[in-house]
Formats: structure tokens, sequence, C-alpha cells
């Protein structure tokens, strides 16, 4: 089928925009302690331009004391990193649980720990306080961004999975962008809390929120084994005149056609849809036993027919941030603080505004072009990018720096920064796909930990190595390569694919 949207109903896209809260407070608590760091820590009363033009106009009265935690730049950096921690322990852990719990249940634990993490992060007054929120909300992010390309991949129709899917990316950048804005406004006295606060209210909203959504129909026939309740959600999701015989088949669970008894019961439970809550653990009539045996996260390594997809799903992950996206949106205000006449909080803001941009944009291109297609014009426009920046920075060509950092973020944007997420779920059969999501994440929070300790220490070591600046990125450029040879030898492509089946080739015996 040609890319469109007539298969797009509005209660597909509210299940889209409530899901999807998750990897947007991902991206929120990622940035959170960006902008308001030095307020935070001690180091300044305001860095807020609001802040500044209002005491311009009217100068107020003396300042209440500083509301801060006093902090070294060791302790700083221990908070800032165990928010990666809590999200590898959510990877690991949130794969296995949704196979055997469902994705509703899972979200909604995702909901509670960003909800007690955002409370324990506002009223901190201790670095251990602030430490244990930074934990939870980092399990959330975690398990959110395991969960839900999950979901999605499950509820999206089959043509535009790869467009939907790159909505887990975009609600990671808007996140990101909130939390930059906000911090360029708040980053002042005690107004640092309104921005950790806001967490809370997103939290609640997404908990709330996902009384709407249903479980996803594809688990409900597959791990659950209720066929005629995940009928009835996928009609309801498609609309009452769309067809889902074909989606259906693909489950596994028959030709995909209702007999008459199913028939009536979905007839006569139809109306009853939309006012009951999904209760994704409770039995149900009619329902057929599982079929789907889901394997662990050991499981999947040692398993011969797994093993591929799981070395192309961790080799896609370590591209995504060995290729230095992270070195551009953690560390680009010391890096180009010469280089535009702008503010350091303003700089972020623009990168973001970048990101989410050209990731907006390029989601339709998976779908249009192949996933493999998008990767590796991502990777080798990254490369070329990096090369380009490591160049105009040795040789201090500062216009050149500046387009090569905007073409930077837009190849990560246009292929590496939302199609690993849709490839992991696309790589193996429902029975492996938790299990293939949890070493999907779990490499990226182990990739993503080295570029954000590793990048300043290689940087400075370099650059005193070598004399001058930039050298790091002529590294960048090298893994670049590698990665692109890795993709074009080990990564299949999975558009208009059926099944894993068909993604690596195989033929199944039956008999």
């Amino acid at each position: 089928m040609a890319f469109g949207l007539r298969d797009v109903t509005p209660y597909l896209l509210l299940l889209m925009l409530i899901s999807t809260l998750g990897p947007l407070q991902f991206g929120f608590h990622l940035a959170e302690l960006n902008a308001p760091a030095d307020v935070i820590t001690c180091r300044k009363k305001s860095i807020s331009t609001l802040e500044k033009v209002a005491s311009l106009i009217k100068p107020g009265p003396p300042a209440p004391p500083q509301d801060c935690i006093q902090m070294d730049d060791a302790s700083f950096a221990a908070v800032s990193a165990i928010f990666t921690v809590g999200g590898l322990l959510g990877a690991l852990t949130a794969g296995p649980f949704t196979s055997k719990r469902g994705r509703w249940l899972s979200m909604q634990l995702t909901a509670l720990f960003y909800l007690l993490g955002s409370v324990t992060e506002t009223f901190a007054s201790s670095v251990a306080v602030l430490s244990i929120g930074r934990f939870l909300s980092g399990i959330g992010a975690g398990s959110s961004t395991v969960i839900v390309p999950l979901y999605i991949s499950e509820v999206a129709p089959p043509a535009q999975r790869g467009f939907f899917g790159a909505f887990t990316q975009i609600s990671i950048n808007v996140g990101i962008l909130i939390t930059q804005t906000l911090g360029y406004f708040l980053s002042h006295d005690n107004a640092w809390r309104l921005i950790l606060g806001t967490g809370i209210v997103i939290a609640l909203s997404q908990g709330i929120g996902l009384f709407l959504v249903p479980e996803s129909p594809s688990w409900t026939a597959t791990a659950k084994g209720d066929l005629t309740q995940a009928r009835r959600i996928l009609q309801r999701i498609r609309g009452k005149e769309s067809n889902i015989d074909e989606e259906v088949e693909a489950w596994g669970q028959g030709d995909g056609k209702l007999s008459t008894e199913e028939e009536g019961l979905l007839t006569r439970h139809e109306s009853a849809l939309s006012d009951t809550p999904p209760t994704p653990l409770a039995p149900q009539a009619g329902a057929i036993p599982p079929e789907t045996t889901h394997l662990g996260f050991v499981q999947v390594v040692r398993d011969p027919l797994y093993r591929p997809a799981i070395i192309a799903v961790v080799g896609i992950m370590f591209a995504q941030q060995l290729c230095g996206i992270n070195s551009i949106i953690m560390y680009s205000v010391s890096l180009l603080q010469d280089l535009l006449p702008t503010s350091s909080a303003l700089l972020t803001i623009i990168i973001s505004i970048v990101n989410l941009g050209m990731t907006m944009a390029s989601s339709p291109l998976p779908d249009r072009f192949g996933r493999k297609t998008c990767l590796l014009l991502s990777i080798m426009g990254q490369g070329s990018s990096s090369l380009a920046l490591a160049l105009s920075i040795v040789l201090g060509i500062k216009i050149l720096s500046a387009i090569s950092v905007l073409f930077f973020v837009g190849f990560f944007a246009l292929g590496l920064g939302p199609v690993p997420f849709i490839m992991a779920s696309e790589l193996v059969g429902p029975e492996a796909v938790g299990a293939t999501q949890s070493w999907a994440l779990g490499a990226n929070y182990a990739a993503t930990f080295l570029v954000a300790y590793l990048f300043p220490i290689i940087n400075t070591a370099l650059n005193n190595a070598l004399g001058g600046a930039g050298w790091v990125y002529f590294l960048f450029a090298g893994f670049a390569l590698i990665f692109t040879g890795f993709i074009a030898r080990n990564v299949p492509e999975t558009r208009g694919k059926k099944d894993a089946d068909e993604v690596w080739g195989r033929v199944r015996r039956v008999d």
C-alpha cells in the first residue's frame, strides 16, 4: 500500500498522543538539569532571561535566600548520570514484564515511576534525594522507551508503522524542547523547582489518559489468547468499516475470519467497549488458549534463530550514539560558545527546534524508501557532517562549524533517530519482541553513558595532544564509516515484510 493516512482514525491519533507521553517524559527528564544547572548547584542565582528583563523594567525587593543544593562537579555528574542507570534498569526489565503482563499495565507503571521521580526531584533538598528522584524517573524513561514503540507498532496500520514509529523520537525531542524552553525562563532563585514540577503534571496526565487506551490487540491475541477481544479492540482502532482480516491472520491465530459464534460475541460486546475500562489481566469469555511462548532476555541470545536480530539491534543502537549525537545535544553550549552571537541557553533551544523539525519532516521516509536506506543515508550524512565539523573547528572556519552542526543534527533525524526504535520490534516475531526491545534499549543506554562520560575526557586529551580543538569529530567520522559497513552487512530491510521469517528470508516447514 502506498503511504497515506486513510486508515488513521481520530481514536488512533488519541492513542498515539497519550502513549507517547512516556517518551516525551524521557526527553524532558534527560534535559531538565541542563539550563538551571548553575542555579541548582548554588553557583549562580539566575541565568533566566525573563528574570533579567523583569529586574530591568521594575526592580523588585531584595531576593530571598537562594534555594539550591550545594554540590561540586563530581556530585552533579553523579546526579545527572544516575538517570541513565535507572534507564538501563527499566529497559532491561520492561521487555519481559510487558510480554507477560501486557502493554497497558506496563505503561501505567511507567507513569507511576515518572510521578514518584518528579515529586521526589521537585522537593529534594539534598544530593541524595535528588539522585533518588532522578533514578526513579530513569526507570520510567527506560521502560517507556521499550514499551511505547512496541505498543505503537502493534496498533498502527501496517503501511504506516514507520510513520507512527517516528512518534517516539518526535516526542522525545518535544520533551527536550519543553524543558529547555522552561529553563530559559525559569532558571532563577527557586523557580527551577517549577521546571522539575512540570514533570508531575505530565506524569498525572499520562496516568489518567491511559484509561482511554486499550490493551494491544496483538498481545491480547497472541499472549492472552483472546482472539475475540483482540478483534474487537483492533476494529475499534481501525474503524467499523475497515477490513482487519489480514492483520488478524498475521497474529497466527487462524485465518483471520470470524466464526459465527465469534461474530455474535463481537456484535453483543461492541457497544460495551466504549464504556468498559481496559482490564488486561481479566479472563474473557470465548478465550482460546495462548499459543505463544515469550522468550527471555538471555534466551534470545542463545537461540541461533534470534541471535542475528539481537546483533543487528545492538549494533544499530550503538551506531545511534557512537556517531556522536549526544556530543552535540549535551555539549553544544561549550563547543559553539564562540561561533554564534547568542546565549548558551538560547542556542540549545535552536538546536532542539532543528532536531524536532527534521524528525517530523523525515517521519514518512522510512515507509517510502525503507528503514535500511534511511539508516545508511543518515549515518553517511552524519559522518560527512562530522568530518566537516572537525575540519572547520581545526581550521577556525566558524560559519562552516555552525552549518555542519545543523546538518549533523538533521541527518540524525533522517534515520538514526527514529529507525532503530522501529526496527527493534520488526526484526523478530512477537514471542521475542519484548526481550529484543530490552536488548535494544540496554545497548542504547550503555552507549549513551559511554558518550556522556568519555566525550569530554577524550576531547580534552586529543586537543591537548594535537593542539587546537575539534579532533574528536574525526573519531566520530571514523565510527560512522565502521557502522555504515556493519548496517550494510548485518541489518536487513523490514519495510513491507509480513513477519520476521520474511525479513530474514527464512522458510518454516509446516508438517
